[in-house]
């Protein structure tokens, strides 16, 4: 069963057990898949919903910045669970120490020996680690790594 055809049954089954809270946030990440699968005229595979996912992820993440400091704690725990909702969908995160590990054998790889190589060492790390990371948590290791 693909990612996609999951998050589909699981949308079902949400909606089967009046799960309203769930059945929304499904509905906008397969909102977001279609829209993607439209525009560019052709099936997702898997790779491609992740990268979709982790998008939204990111911007529930941003918005949940923003909810805290204009005090809204409603939209907040709103975000939260939103965002552990899409998180079941995604890859297993991986922790700050495995990220600097993969970081450290990209800068070995590449030949990085100064911030000038940031954008090379980036490149890399983030095709690696697509799907798995926080691109601003990899960024800050590779900034830590390359001083």
């Amino acid at each position: 069963m693909s990612l996609k055809e999951k998050i589909q049954q699981d949308w079902k089954d949400a909606m089967k057990s009046r799960d309203k809270f769930r059945s929304n946030t499904l509905s906008m990440a397969k909102a977001a898949i279609l829209q993607v699968e439209k525009t560019d005229n052709r099936v997702l595979d898997d790779e491609e919903v992740i990268g979709i996912l982790s998008k939204e992820v990111k911007s529930r993440r941003d918005a949940l910045v923003d909810f805290e400091k204009g005090n809204r704690q409603d939209l907040v725990e709103e975000a939260k669970s939103e965002i552990e909702i899409l998180l079941e969908y995604l890859p297993k995160q991986l922790t700050e120490d495995e990220i600097a590990e993969i970081v450290r054998q990209i800068i070995c790889e590449t030949g990085a020996s100064s911030a000038k190589d940031m954008g090379k060492v980036m490149t890399a790390a983030m095709a690696k680690l697509k799907g798995r990371a926080d691109g601003k948590l990899v960024s800050s290791i590779v900034k830590q790594n390359l001083n």
